[in-house]
């Protein structure tokens, strides 16, 4: 549900901040007070397109910014924040923000993710279904009309099914796609593929034989160098006539001649000894590595070789050797597969055409069990149109079976509504009324009331061309459909504002030159005066009757 609306520097508005509660919740106030500011706000959180004109003279910006509480609510698919970059919902909590600016920057946040406006207008389409002189009608499309009929005949999970079976036809398409070639480009495919796997393949490549290569074609390259430096390093410890060990042994001798004279002295000598014993083991590992190194052209020449090859396989292939194996395992693969073209071809279509054949029949099924539930779905729409003024109404649904088939079957549909007697039923988007729109999806949501999964429901000058009891079952309805969704309703008819749970009435008022609207919550008193006024004016009869219509309206909600 929406719980929290604030709207900044939009018209009349300054700074509003609207908390809307569960149920059913209605607007009223006098024409010109801002009412439809509030509609405003919301189409522009639901992707609509910014109307600068309407930023509050005097300021460079406006922001409209929107809390969701989706606890309960199942409106956003699965996976839509992660697979937009968005921030998860904070304990169910979802935050929308638009902000525009005079200047033209227009941003959009989703739980303070930037995005774009088609995202966020995706995910309004999820969360409020506007119904009125506004353009944001789900019930327009022949998609979403399509939805509401499954959704009546329960047939959800027999499109689901219906929908993964093209998908798994879309797959093998793709797959047979790339098969299908000239044989100009077959043949350097082929060319290709082959001189590549023969190119990996003959390398034996091994995952980690780079860092050794290199380092044996190092030690390689400095062979002569690494000779000449342990030679020399072997004649300073032994190896000429001042060398290190030479010299220790006068050392030694001359420590000798210390203890004798001064046996304190014997850890000295001890230390010398230790020396001398590590010095002596450094000249033998000096003379074993010598032994190790060797100057070998012919080595030194296919190690670089070696090198090189590593090199260029990694600049075609990949980053690493190990990245040009898996490279050469999948052109191997795919050589297999173009070798093999025509027996896979021969295999993808023999699929496709098992798949098609499925896919007939269950787009037929659905077509059927589509067929069986129009006339019901047609029968329970009339009787709610009934109550709501279309005495002599007809309402159908035209439904189109083709060859072609979509994830949601072989089938087009077209909505078609007759608001008089005698006169052909039309398409509903060709309906002129807005009021009358407003009436058909009333009647609509109240037959879908289980089924339908957008948790919050607008309903914007409803009662265009309604009164007497028609106004009254239009209340009734929209408190009934509050059970299971949130309705906000914008209203000047004092039945349909009695039925609500919640009664919110803008005004507006003037401060320091400048009008400002507002909004304010009424307590049950200040409904009375609220219907008082929409009944035509102050008068006690007036008033009786506006608490008549509260009564009335506890007393249908008591009796639900």
């Amino acid at each position: 549900m929406l719980t929290t609306l604030r709207i900044k520097n939009l018209a009349l508005v300054s700074d509003l901040t609207l908390q809307l509660q569960p149920g059913y919740n209605v607007i009223t106030g006098e024409t010109g007070a801002g009412k439809s500011i509030i509609i405003g706000a919301l189409n522009l959180l639901l992707g609509e397109r910014a109307d600068r004109t309407l930023l509050r003279a005097g300021c460079d910006s406006c922001a409209v910014e929107a809390v969701f509480d989706l606890h309960h609510d199942r409106g956003v698919p699965a996976g839509f924040f992660e697979e937009n970059g968005l921030e998860p919902c904070a304990d169910h909590q979802l935050i929308l923000k638009r902000v525009f600016t005079a200047a033209g920057a227009n941003r959009q946040f989703v739980n303070g993710s930037p995005t774009t406006l088609q995202v966020l207008a995706a995910l309004g389409q999820e969360l409020v279904d506007m119904h009125g002189p506004h353009e944001h009608q789900s019930l327009l499309h022949p998609g979403r009309q399509l939805d509401i009929l499954d959704a009546f005949a329960g047939l959800v999970p027999m499109r689901e099914r219906f929908a993964a079976l093209v998908r798994q036809s879309r797959q093998l398409e793709e797959q047979k796609a790339a098969l299908i070639v000239d044989e100009r480009t077959y043949a350097q495919q082929l060319d290709l593929l082959r001189f590549q796997v023969h190119e990996i393949t003959s390398a034996r490549l091994q995952p980690e034989q780079e860092e050794r290569v290199e380092q044996d074609c190092k030690r390689a390259a400095n062979a002569a160098r690494l000779l000449e430096l342990t030679q020399a390093a072997l004649n300073l410890l032994g190896e000429q006539d001042d060398s290190l060990l030479r010299q220790a042994g006068e050392l030694g001798r001359t420590l000798q001649t210390l203890e004798r004279l001064d046996p304190a002295a014997a850890p000295l000598l001890e230390s010398h000894h230790q020396a001398a014993a590590a010095w002596a083991e450094l000249q033998a590992a000096l003379r074993r590595y010598a032994d190790t190194v060797e100057v070998e052209p012919d080595r030194l020449r296919q190690l670089e070789e070696r090198v090189n090859l590593l090199q260029t396989l990694k600049r075609k292939y990949g980053a690493t050797p190990a990245d040009v194996i898996a490279f050469g395992e999948e052109a191997r693969k795919k050589l297999g597969q173009i070798e093999g073209r025509d027996a896979e071809l021969a295999r993808l279509q023999g699929a496709l055409e098992k798949l098609r054949a499925e896919i007939r029949q269950a787009g037929g099924e659905l077509s059927a069990r589509r067929r069986q539930a129009i006339p019901k779905l047609a029968k329970a729409a009339m009787q709610q149109l009934h109550g709501l003024g279309f005495q002599q109404s007809r309402f159908d649904a035209d439904l189109r079976t083709g060859d072609d088939f979509t994830a949601s079957g072989l089938d087009g549909i077209e909505f078609q509504f007759a608001p008089n007697a005698g006169e052909p039923a039309r398409p509903l988007r060709a309906i002129a009324s807005s009021g009358e729109m407003s009436r058909v999806m009333l009647a609509l949501k109240t037959v879908l009331a289980a089924q339908d999964e957008i948790p919050v429901l607008v309903f914007d000058e409803i009662d265009a061309n309604v009164g007497g009891e028609t106004a009254a079952v239009v209340g009734e309805k929209m408190a009934r459909i509050a059970h299971r969704r949130q309705v906000i309703c914008i209203t000047h008819l004092p039945a349909v504002a009695a039925s609500a749970s919640a009664h919110f009435v803008v005004t507006k008022r003037s401060e320091g030159g400048r009008t400002l609207s507002e909004i304010t919550l009424l307590d049950r008193a200040q409904r009375v005066q609220e219907l008082t006024r929409m009944l035509g004016g102050q008068t006690e009869a007036a008033r009786r009757h506006a608490e008549e219509l509260l009564r009335r309206a506890r007393a249908d909600l008591e009796g639900d």
